[in-house]
């Protein structure tokens, strides 16, 4: 009959189910993944240098205490005399060598007591608070020495050459050995500003 129609079902192949794909695909989920570089920790210089601040503090231990030692022990007594004088020297009769024994020993004993703080230093590199602390404590010793060791190098200084202007004979031809350990003091106490100022500055780098 005319009035009838017939439905026809058609099924899609595979292959054209294939052809239907989207041209342009959805970027992997992966590709949004932003590679993670881990850094290496800092503070391997800072650790360095703290154990070379022990080092150097063992050093100025050696230094400030030769020195306190080598002038604390300094006395000469000339082999002639006479009936109501004796022509001896030793390094309490002049104030300015008995600072220098106790600024040095001050100095050593100083030194000896930092230690423990810069072993948390090499334990903990990056704490702020003992490097401060020794900073301002290594700044004090630095005057307190050189203070020590500049007045005992005017003296020292007075007696290899005198003065004239003020008719202050040179001692050191007649108390040689005298001049001799007490010059030698004075050079190991100048040996340690220069170990303490490096403490100074190294501290300061570590910060």
């Amino acid at each position: 009959m005319e009035g009838d129609s017939t439905t026809i079902n058609i099924t899609e192949t595979p292959k054209e189910r294939k052809g239907k794909a989207p041209l342009l695909a959805a970027p992997p989920a992966s590709s949004n993944i932003k590679p993670v570089v881990q850094k290496a920790p800092k503070g391997g210089y800072k650790r360095g240098l703290a154990i070379f601040d022990v080092v150097l503090r063992l050093a100025g231990i050696a230094a400030a205490l030769g020195a306190a030692i080598a002038m604390g022990s300094t006395d000469q007594t000339l082999p002639f005399f006479t009936q109501f004088f004796q022509f001896k020297a030793e390094f309490d009769d002049l104030p300015a060598f008995t600072f220098f024994v106790i600024a040095n020993a001050i100095t050593a004993a100083y030194l000896a007591l930092t230690i423990p703080i810069s072993i948390v230093c090499i334990v903990r590199p990056h704490l702020v608070a003992p490097r401060v602390v020794l900073i301002f404590l290594d700044t004090v010793m630095v005057a307190l020495t050189t203070a020590a060791a500049g007045g005992a190098a005017s003296i020292v200084y007075l007696a290899h050459n005198g003065n004239s202007d003020a008719n202050w004979p040179a001692i050191c031809q007649q108390f040689n050995d005298f001049c001799q350990e007490v010059s030698g003091a004075v050079v190991a106490s100048f040996l340690t500003v220069v170990v303490l100022m490096l403490l100074v500055v190294f501290s300061a780098f570590a910060l």
